[in-house]
Formats: structure tokens, C-alpha cells, sequence
């Protein structure tokens, strides 16, 4: 019988390329019989009775080839420094080896890029080799002067802030009854988030469906692929540090929390903002110009979200709006305060 195929997160292939560049001890903790892809479907790890074998770390570079780069250009043991550059390059020595600790990012992750421009800057003049590595930096698995020696490098000059890499993109997402005023107050974020010369995309559940989620119907399983399909390309857009604002009705709970761990993983701790705009069901029903909540109280709608088909309030949502009592505008500008006036 042929392995499972399975794809690894970006925190599993970093916990895998700390394992096979010998950074730190033991074997991560994965499926036996197993075969293990990364996001490109290249065949990264394979478990076997025989144990664990790694096949290829094509994100990461190894300790082995810095070292190398650094004997090609004739560097012993340059100076290290771990993060983030200081505040004034006063001091800085004239080598320098920068190690990321960027584990859990994707590799095109704009943290990544965003600290080799900065380091670009703040040390213009001077030899500069930019190294991300897999490790993590709130809660390094490996200490800095044994990061830095697998390396090549010398002494440690300063340590990582060890606040989590974010990449200062957001994505929010609206949930709420049908009728609840979701795209409405989506409509109006984007606008007020536009007057602030910011570049936002709106994914409104309408026209997701139209072209993203073409195809699916309202089945529990139709509607968390649509859900995960929103959180997802949110996700990219906050990688690279945009705005996404989404405005699906995503009843499941458990969904939403996908879609949250998606943004997150991405973008970094916070960057995904769940508003439910709690309208109540009567409410709803009471402005319903389509007709729909009357068509699935006859039954003539299956799987009708309030009416025969589950809604799960939200118990994690950062902004709880009910629009009986707050305006289109004032719905609006409460997210955007939300947002530090983004």
C-alpha cells in the first residue's frame, strides 16, 4: 500500500528543518507511514518502521551552506546579529551575518522581506549576509549562541525582539444572519479604510460565491470549503501586508476558527478581526426584500441559515455590532477604530 500523502504546515517544515540541520535533538513528532509535502508539493520527509527520513528542506538554507558562503568570501566567524537591527547603526561592525528567526512564516512572507529591507538600510555600507532561520522567535528552540555557532558566525551582538513576526496586514470578517447588514458595513469600511489611501480588497459573500466558490451549493461541507476558500485568500493578502475585508454569513464556528488560524499563520497574532454583526433573526426577516426567510419558512429553501439550518453565535468575535442601534457609519467607523483609525 502506497504512503499518505500529507502537506506539512509552515511551523512542521520548520520544527523539520531544525531536526535535519541537527539545531536541535529528536525527531518531530509525525505520522508513521507517511509521506510529507510542502505547500509546492515537493516531497520534503518520509516515516517509515525504519524511523524518520528527510528527503529535501527546500525552503530553509542549511548551517552547512552559510558556512560555505562565508569561507567563499574569506569571513571568520563574522559578527552575529539575531533579528531585528538596533535603532542607530553606531557600532555596527563592518561583517555582519543576520539570522531571521522567521519559523511558522511562509517564504514569501512579507516579515521576511520587510527585515531584509530594513537591515539593507540600516547597515548600507557595510558586508551584509541576511540568513532567515527556523526558529521561532518569541520562544526559541535552540539559544542564540548556539544558533549563531551552527551558523558560522562569532559572538552575538544583540537578540530578537521577541514580540511574533507580523506582517501588518488584516483581514476582517463579518459574519451574521442573511439580512443582517454584513455587506453593507463591509461596503462602507472599504470606503472610509479608501478616503485613508489605503489599497483594501472587499470579498463579499455574493461574489465569492459567483466566482471564487462557482459550483457550490449550502451544504455544511459546500459552505465550510467557501468559508476556508474566503479565509484563505484573505490570508494572502495580509501575508504581503494588505487589508482584506470579507462579508460571508459563515455560520460555523469551527469554520471561522479555520479561517482565523489561516490569516494568522500568515500575517501574525491579531491580524484577523471577526465582526458578527448580531442582528436578531426577526429583524433579519423583517427586511428581507427577497423573500428568501418566507420561501425557507415554506420549506421552498433547504438548509436556510435561521430557519432550518444552524447560525453559531460567536463567543471569540473582537466587535459585536447590532445595526437596530447603530448606524451604516457609526457600524463602520467602530471597526476602523478598531483598526487604530486605519
Amino acid at each position: 500500500m502506497a504512503p499518505t500523502r500529507t502537506r506539512l504546515l509552515h511551523a512542521q517544515l520548520a520544527d523539520l528543518a531544525r531536526h535535519a540541520f541537527g539545531l536541535t535533538p529528536g525527531a518531530p513528532d509525525l505520522a508513521p507511514g507517511t509521506d510529507f509535502e510542502d505547500a509546492e508539493g515537493v516531497l520534503v520527509a518520509t516515516t517509515s518502521p525504519d524511523g524518520l527520513t528527510v528527503h529535501e528542506i527546500p525552503r530553509w538554507r542549511s548551517p552547512a551552506s552559510v558556512r560555505a558562503e562565508l569561507q567563499a568570501r574569506g569571513w571568520t566567524e563574522p559578527a552575529a546579529w539575531v533579528g531585528t537591527p538596533p535603532e542607530s547603526d553606531a557600532g555596527l561592525p563592518d561583517r555582519l551575518l543576520v539570522l531571521l528567526p522567521v519559523a511558522g512564516t511562509a517564504p514569501d512572507s512579507a516579515v521576511i522581506s520587510l527585515g531584509a529591507a530594513v537591515w539593507a538600510d540600516r547597515a548600507a555600507g557595510r558586508e551584509t549576509i541576511v540568513v532567515p532561520v527556523p526558529v521561532t522567535a518569541a520562544a526559541p528552540e535552540v539559544t542564540w549562541l548556539e544558533l549563531a555557532t551552527a551558523y558560522g558566525a562569532g559572538p552575538v551582538a544583540s537578540h530578537v525582539d521577541p514580540a511574533p513576526p507580523h506582517t501588518g496586514g488584516r483581514a476582517v470578517m463579518f459574519t451574521g444572519l442573511s439580512g443582517a447588514g454584513k455587506s453593507t458595513i463591509a461596503g462602507k469600511l472599504v470606503e472610509l479604510l479608501l478616503e485613508g489611501g489605503h489599497t483594501v480588497t472587499l470579498l463579499d459573500g455574493d461574489e465569492v460565491r459567483t466566482h471564487l466558490s462557482a459550483g457550490l451549493g449550502f451544504s455544511k461541507a459546500d459552505r465550510d470549503t467557501n468559508v476556508r476558500r474566503i479565509g484563505w485568500v484573505a490570508a494572502q493578502i495580509a501575508k504581503h501586508g494588505g487589508l482584506a475585508v470579507c462579508a460571508p454569513i459563515a455560520p460555523y464556528a469551527a469554520t471561522r476558527a479555520d479561517a482565523r488560524r489561516l490569516v494568522e499563520e500568515q500575517a501574525g497574532p491579531g491580524s484577523f478581526v471577526l465582526v458578527h454583526v448580531a442582528t436578531p433573526l426577526a429583524e433579519c426577516e423583517a427586511r428581507d426584500r427577497k423573500g428568501l426567510y418566507a420561501k425557507a419558512r415554506r420549506g421552498e429553501i433547504a438548509e436556510f441559515t435561521g430557519i432550518s439550518d444552524p447560525y453559531e453565535e460567536p463567543t471569540d468575535a473582537e466587535l459585536t455590532i447590532d445595526t437596530r442601534s447603530s448606524s451604516v457609519e457609526q457600524s463602520a467607523r467602530r471597526v476602523l477604530d478598531h483598526l487604530g483609525g486605519s
